[in-house]
Order: C-alpha cells, then sequence, then structure tokens
C-alpha cells in the first residue's frame, strides 16, 4: 500500500504540521488542515453496500487469527441469510455489468461506452470489497493484458480507494491501544493521506519521539467480507476444475491466496515482516526499507517510518526498475523470503532517487531447493536443454513425475525454441507462460501454491516496466544474476549444475562458459552505466573477468579454467613436438618414432586454449571456420598441418598483452592469487604429461 500520494500542491510535508484544528479539544492531537490529493471525495462505498457482514465483525469473524476453511464455513452454515444476500448482490451486480457491456457490443456501441463501463467495474469492484479489490490490482499491474482505460481506472483501486470515517479510524486506535490518541501522537492528519484495500493511512508524529510515522488503520468490517468471499470463491473454483477439467488443485491455489490475506490482516506479523524485510534487503545499494515501530502495533494498527515520493509507475526510471530486479532477485533466489504483493502502489521512487517498498503483509517463503530447481529451469530454458527443463519441472513440482519425459521433452522444444532463438534479453515472461498453456493442460501440469505468488511477483515487475518501456523482458534482466550466482555459488547442486552445463560427454563446451561470463558481466547496480547502458570496453571486461575468476567466490570456475588450460598447454606441446618432428622426418632417411601422434581430443583442447586465451583478453570470438557446435557436440575439421595447428595456438600469446596491462590495477588479495596460479598450473600440467606419456609407453 502506498503510504505517500504522488507529488501535488496538497502535499503535506512533514515541516508542515500546524495546530489550527483539532477534532476533539479535550482528547486529540493537533491536526493537519489540508485533505491529501490522493484520497478519493466518494463515500465509503464498501460500507455503504456491504456493511451488512459487518454485524459478524465483534463476533465469530474477529476470532479467525489464521486462515480456517472448515471454521470459516461452519460460521457460515450457521447465517445461511447472510451467504445467500452476499451471493446474490455478487452475481447481480457483476451480472448487470457484463450485461451491459453485452448490450453494447449489440448495439455497437462498445467504443463509446469502454471508458464508462471502466469506471463502473471499478466502483463495483470497492462495493464488493477487498477480496475483488485485491483481484483487481493484480491485473491492474499488466498493461499488456488490459486496455488502457480499464488499466487507468483498476490502478485507482492500488491506493485511492474511497477512505472509511476518520472518526471510527481514531476509535480504531484507541481500542487497540487503551489509550487517548493524543497519549500516542502529538499531531494526526485530520484525513488519511492514502486508503486501499484492507485499511488507510494518517501521517503522524510520534509524542514519545517526536518522528514522523505513517499510520495505518484496518478497515472495520474486511476480516469478515474476505472470510465470506473466500468461502464462496472456492466453491466456485472446485465448480470449474471439475468443469473445465483442470489439472491443477484451483482450491489449492484460493487457500494459498487467502492465507497470505489472513496474515496480511494481522499488522502484528506484517511489522514482523517488515523488520526481517529491511534486515535482509535494506543495505541493498539504493532500496530503502521503512523502519517498523513495533510497540506502536497492533492488529489492526500499523506504525511505521513515514517515507515520501512518488509511483513507480509514474516517474519512468529504468534504473529504478533495474534495481527492483536486483532486489527481486534477492528476495526470490538468495534469501527467498520475497515480496508477494509488488503492485505499483506500494513501489514508490524517493525524492532522493531510491526505491521504497511498502506493505509487507503479503510475503511468501521461497526453499532452497526450490530456488536452486528454479535457477535450473532457467539456465536450461537459456541452453536449450529441453529434456533437462522437463525433469526440473517435476523438481518444481509442475509435473508428476510420472509424466512421460520424453513426450514433454518434445513438446516443450516446440513451446520455446521460438522465444528463446531471440537470445536471452528478448524472452518475455509473459509470452513464455502463455505459449505453454496448451502443453501445461495436455501433461496435467500443476500449479504449486507457492507457484502462483511467485509468478504473480515476477509478472507484476514486468507489467511496471512495459508500462513505459514495451520491450523491457524481466527474465532478460534477471538472467545476469541467475549467471552470476551459478559461477559464485557454493551450493553443491548448483556446482554439479555447472559442470553439467559446461561439460557434455567429457567434452568442455567453452561457448556456454563465455555465454555465462558474458551475461554475468551484465548484472550491474551502478545508476550512470545502467542509465546510458555502456557496453564495457575490452580493458574493462579484462578486468571484471580476472577479479571474478580470482575472487574467492570464482574458486570453482577458477579451478575449471586451471583444467582446461592445463589441457591446452599439453596439447599445445604436442603440436609443438609434432611440428618439430615434421621438420626432421624432411632431413633424415628413416622415419623416427614419435611420442606424439594428436588425438581428435587434442585437438579440441588446442583450439579450446585458443578460446580461452580470447575469453581472459575481453575478446569473444565465433569459431565457426574451425569449431561447429551442433546440438550439444562439437564437430572437429583438422587443419591441413601441424604448423597450422601450432601456429593457432601460439597466436593467443598476442592476445595475453592486454591481459597483462590490467593486472597492476586488481585488487591486493588478486594479485596474490595470481601469482599461485603457475604453480598449480604447473602442477597440472606435469600430472598430465607424466599420465599420458605413462599410458602410451606402458599401456
Amino acid at each position: 500500500m502506498l503510504l505517500v500520494p504522488p507529488p501535488s500542491p496538497l502535499l503535506v510535508r512533514p515541516t508542515s504540521f500546524t495546530s489550527s484544528r483539532h477534532l476533539r479539544p479535550s482528547i486529540r492531537p493537533r491536526c493537519l488542515i489540508a485533505k491529501p490529493a490522493a484520497v478519493s471525495a466518494e463515500v465509503d462505498a464498501f460500507t455503504q453496500y456491504s456493511g451488512y457482514l459487518f454485524e459478524l465483525s465483534s463476533t465469530e469473524a474477529e476470532s479467525l487469527i489464521e486462515y480456517n476453511i472448515s471454521k470459516i464455513a461452519s460460521i457460515y452454515q450457521k447465517k445461511p441469510l447472510i451467504l445467500i444476500r452476499r451471493l446474490f448482490q455478487i452475481s447481480t451486480t457483476l451480472g448487470k455489468w457484463f450485461a451491459l457491456r453485452y448490450y453494447d457490443r449489440v448495439t455497437e456501441r462498445a467504443d463509446l461506452m469502454f471508458e464508462v463501463r471502466a469506471a463502473e467495474l471499478r466502483k463495483i469492484l470497492v462495493q464488493l470489497g477487498p477480496a475483488y479489490i485485491k483481484i483487481a490490482q493484480a491485473i491492474s499491474s499488466r498493461p499488456d493484458l488490459i486496455p488502457p482505460s480499464y488499466l487507468d481506472e483498476l490502478s485507482l483501486l492500488q491506493d485511492r480507494i474511497s477512505p472509511f470515517s476518520t472518526d471510527v479510524a481514531f476509535k480504531t486506535i484507541e481500542q487497540e491501544f487503551g489509550l487517548p490518541i493524543d497519549a500516542l501522537f502529538s499531531e494526526i492528519s485530520s484525513e488519511p493521506v492514502a486508503a486501499a484495500s484492507l485499511g488507510q493511512v494518517y501521517k503522524a508524529r510520534l509524542r514519545s519521539s517526536g518522528k514522523v510515522v505513517a499510520v495505518k488503520v484496518q478497515r472495520p468490517g474486511v476480516r469478515a467480507a474476505i472470510s465470506l468471499d473466500i468461502l464462496i470463491l472456492r466453491y466456485l473454483a472446485g465448480i470449474i476444475r471439475r468443469a473445465g477439467k483442470f489439472n491443477t488443485d484451483l482450491q489449492s491455489v484460493v487457500d494459498e491466496w487467502a492465507s497470505s490475506l489472513f496474515r496480511e490482516m494481522d499488522y502484528r506479523r506484517e511489522a514482523d515482516n517488515g523488520v526481517k524485510f529491511r534486515l535482509l534487503y535494506g543495505s541493498i545499494q539504493d532500496v530503502v526499507v521503512p523502519e517498523m515501530y513495533v510497540e506502536q502495533t497492533t492488529r489492526k494498527v500499523l506504525t511505521m517510518q513515514w517515507l515520501e515520493g512518488q509511483k513507480l509507475t509514474e516517474v519512468k526510471d529504468l534504473y529504478m526498475i533495474e534495481v527492483g530486479v536486483y532486489c527481486s532477485f534477492n528476495q526470490l533466489l538468495e534469501f527467498g523470503f520475497y515480496h508477494a504483493d509488488p503492485h505499483p502502489g506500494n513501489l514508490l521512487r524517493t525524492y532522493d532517487g531510491k526505491l521504497a517498498y511498502l506493505d509487507f503483509g503479503m510475503m511468501g517463503e521461497f526453499k532452497q531447493e526450490l530456488r536452486d530447481g528454479f535457477i535450473e529451469a532457467c539456465l536450461h530454458l537459456v541452453n536449450r536443454d529441453y529434456d533437462a527443463l522437463a525433469k526440473d519441472f517435476v523438481t518444481l513440482g509442475l509435473l508428476p513425475p510420472t509424466a512421460d519425459k520424453d513426450a514433454v521433452t518434445k513438446a516443450l522444444t516446440g513451446v520455446f525454441r521460438n522465444a528463446v532463438s531471440k537470445g536471452v534479453q528478448n524472452i518475455s515472461f509473459g509470452d513464455l507462460l502463455g505459449n505453454l498453456g496448451t502443453t501445461m493442460y495436455k501433461f496435467k501440469f500443476r500449479i504449486p501454491s507457492y507457484f502462483s505468488l511467485v509468478i504473480r511477483s515476477l509478472a507484476v515487475l514486468e507489467g511496471i516496466a512495459i508500462n513505459f518501456n514495451p520491450n523491457y523482458k524481466v527474465l532478460g534482466s534477471t538472467y545476469p544474476w541467475i549467471a552470476r550466482k551459478v559461477l559464485t555459488d557454493s551450493s553443491p547442486k548448483l556446482k554439479s549444475s555447472l559442470q553439467a552445463i559446461l561439460y557434455k560427454d567429457g567434452v568442455f563446451r567453452i561457448d556456454r562458459l563465455e555465454s555465462l561470463l558474458a551475461e554475468s558481466l551484465r548484472a550491474r547496480t551502478e545508476r550512470e552505466l545502467i542509465r546510458k547502458q555502456v557496453e564495457d570496453d575490452s580493458k574493462m571486461a579484462i578486468k571484471q573477468i580476472l577479479s571474478f575468476a580470482l575472487n574467492e567466490k570464482g574458486a570453482f570456475v577458477r579451478d575449471i579454467l586451471l583444467e582446461e588450460l592445463a589441457k591446452g598447454l599439453d596439447a599445445l606441446g604436442l603440436a609443438t613436438l609434432d611440428s618439430v618432428t615434421s621438420t626432421m622426418n624432411a632431413n633424415i632417411p628413416f622415419r623416427p618414432y614419435s611420442l606424439s601422434s594428436m588425438t581428435a581430443e587434442d585437438i579440441t583442447n588446442l583450439r579450446t586454449l585458443r578460446r580461452l586465451m580470447l575469453l581472459l583478453s575481453g575478446i569473444r570470438q565465433n569459431e565457426t571456420s574451425v569449431m561447429e557446435v551442433k546440438g550439444s557436440s562439437y564437430n572437429i575439421q583438422k587443419p591441413s598441418s601441424n604448423e597450422a595447428l601450432l601456429l593457432h595456438g601460439l597466436g593467443s600469446s598476442r592476445d595475453m598483452l592486454p591481459l597483462l596491462s590490467v593486472i597492476a590495477e586488481l585488487p591486493q588479495d588478486s594479485q596474490q592469487q595470481l601469482l599461485r596460479l603457475p604453480a598449480d598450473l604447473a602442477g597440472r600440467l606435469i600430472s598430465r604429461v607424466a599420465a599420458r606419456t605413462i599410458r602410451r609407453v606402458f599401456l
């Protein structure tokens, strides 16, 4: 929920508190005169149209601290008239709107009435209450899915819902704390500065510390309304699943969403979530997480640090999106504790240019094995390894273990081939999900309850970016961080995945290492580089690659590089020996015995050495003239002479000059690590030469 509205002439700054108006002079603290522009002047439509649900607020519904569908069902079994009345209200209200839309099409005035119907739909959702508003908030974050008129109207549901009575809000505060409001706050706004589905926010100053805070007060009756609506939606989900023969347990999806809503209605839990979120992500560059005042928080009243700024959708700052992508990567794939409701009303660009996260009621947990599975799925998708991708879907719980893997692999190849062929930076998250629809139905894909929140989190972020950059792809922006994590993570599972990606039948696929390194270098958080989209020059690329390879986190990749360098240098030695032998053969009358005789593997290793040198010198080269990648194996074409092979390997030494020029600029630790590499490389080379000599002489 947005704590602060977009800038307007009526926006009151913390220094502008006045004392000229008192609601109740005997007990009220000083109040602000100005009514913030962000809050609608409409009456509280939810209370007006659905207030009959409030009679449960002080009894059974208030006892529902946690989501319990059995308890909810038992409550409303005793109150069938309320259930029937709610069903009648929902069906007639929405039915009338759909009937009008149909009438517009029949009378050929659909275009003329488009904006009118969009506004009517928004008002209907407000009347029906929080559950329907929450659904609309998720949809309003996808400008690529809904028409602009509906987008504009539904976006108002993010933080501009008509507020309920301030007298009721202040009474709730006093009841929750058992104190008069002036004992808590020395100043408080006379009207809410923002109002959303579950509550509304006031600007206040703590009497105890003088700090300016945001005070969120829960709407009356929301627990009763949400409980009843969830019962209805869950029943409808069961009917839809049976009628449509869906593989996904739609009722479980509703249950997961309902559980998150109930957690969101407990502001004490939200405060704890905010504290944890601030601890994990508050130190990320240009990310701001408000401080939670736990002592001034109850189940229905939340007090947190006051932040000011603009909604992310209104500033159109690409850097803010990239910061959001990086923060989301950390949430989903580093720590697994993520913001599951990142609609535009909950993302703020502060006036000093930082990204602020708000509203921590709806959070998700992503377990380690699922995080690793998600990373592996992304890697296999980008590298077009659809057989492994099918196995990843089983790991993630999307496919049953009994699914026909070969058939699934074939189907995934057809679904993803075109999307992936455009390059990782052009893969649309929305397109992937859309293309997967038919395959999901055919092979009985399931949507695990956790997965719906993860997908929503990513889809909303992409939707915000698409709002001002239609070509933005959240997966393309996230993949560099995934590549960097795979290259540096100490997890045994990810190390095994990296090994499987880089080697096929014992052959080192250097093109994949090049791709991973190149993508990892795109992972930036520097403001100017992101804004200008600056490409790395050769020297910067060399420095980044060396810094990574010599870093402690790059130890696993460094070990792979040293092993492949040893193989290449060994092959270079064989090529040299072959060249010398060939020269001798031309000048003596008999043919001497040769210890060389290069194999196809040696030729591959020599060419890999060449590409490694190019890689370490900051140059990426497509060597299809001498080595073609077909599928997942190499097609080796042997040069016409050993001299050509030798020159091919020796040519690498010239490419090392740029590498030498940046060594002095490396950190001291990296330079010391670099000094230890020759001995390590020599040891590997000697072991390899000795093993080959013994094998050829004695075996």
